[in-house]
């Protein structure tokens, strides 16, 4: 009979005996336990039932060597320079390497690949009663297991939360991947300068870090916070785009 064999009881149809009824029955629920065994094959091999979700990069490129992707232009404009180490310290005797400057290092893993670049900075003017010391620390990840947006503004927002005697003043900023956050320190008066300028876009994050320390009788006015602020975000603006799709 048509259709006995799908919903078919043990029992069989008229004209079935008992064994030939339970055999077909067996026959169909074993062809849709295949079917769906197929099925799911297909899915996951397509990955629709991965738990892994897509990173999403937006052409961003891990590079080994980050220093040679950050922009210093505008560091540059404000006759900053970073000046090649000399290959030895001076005053200790023992004649030992200096680090290099710019100095990078990074590391490809599973779960993100990580740049880092640190680069001294000396003011083109500065004089032999003086010791400035500015140092640029930028840092990018392309996340490739976890979405960083659900915790990535509040790792900054953070700042303004902390019980010390240093304040920080945490600023979102316009024009720079899906969101970025500038960290300054608001205590006035100090021969120091620290701040942060922190985006992500999409599943990259980036942070560039300026510190710097002046003393000296003689010491060039250091640049203010918001003059700092705008070198930084001329900066990661260039170098993002340098980051994508291999730019330069």
């Amino acid at each position: 009979m048509p259709g006995a064999a799908y919903g078919a009881p043990p029992g069989g149809g008229p004209g079935d005996g008992a064994g030939r009824g339970v055999s077909g029955w067996l026959w169909a629920l074993g062809g849709a336990v295949a079917a769906a065994a197929v099925g799911g094959s297909v899915l996951f091999a397509t990955g629709a039932f991965s738990s892994e979700p897509d990173p999403v990069l937006k052409g961003y490129a891990y590079r080994d060597d980050l220093c040679a992707a950050t922009s210093l232009s505008p560091f540059e404009n404000a006759h900053y320079e970073a000046k090649p180490s000399s290959g030895s310290t001076t005053g200790t005797g023992t004649g030992s390497s200096a680090p290099p400057n710019p100095q990078h290092s990074g590391a490809q893993l599973n779960s993100m690949d990580s740049m880092w670049c640190n680069i001294t900075l000396t003011p083109q003017s500065t004089g032999t009663s003086i010791y400035p010391t500015t140092w640029l620390y930028t840092a990018a990840t392309l996340h490739k297991k976890a979405d960083p947006a659900p915790e990535f503004a509040d790792m900054y927002r953070a700042y303004e939360k902390q019980e010390t005697s240093v304040r920080y003043r945490v600023e979102p900023v316009s024009g720079i991947g899906d969101e970025a956050f500038l960290v300054s320190r608001t205590d006035a008066g100090s021969n120091s300068a620290y701040v942060i300028l922190a985006a992500r876009d999409g599943w990259l994050t980036y942070q560039s870090t300026w510190t710097s320390y002046t003393a000296g009788s003689n010491a060039a006015k250091a640049p203010s916070s918001s003059e700092i602020a705008t070198m930084l975000e001329t900066s990661a603006k260039e170098t993002l785009q340098r980051l994508k799709n291999g730019g330069r």
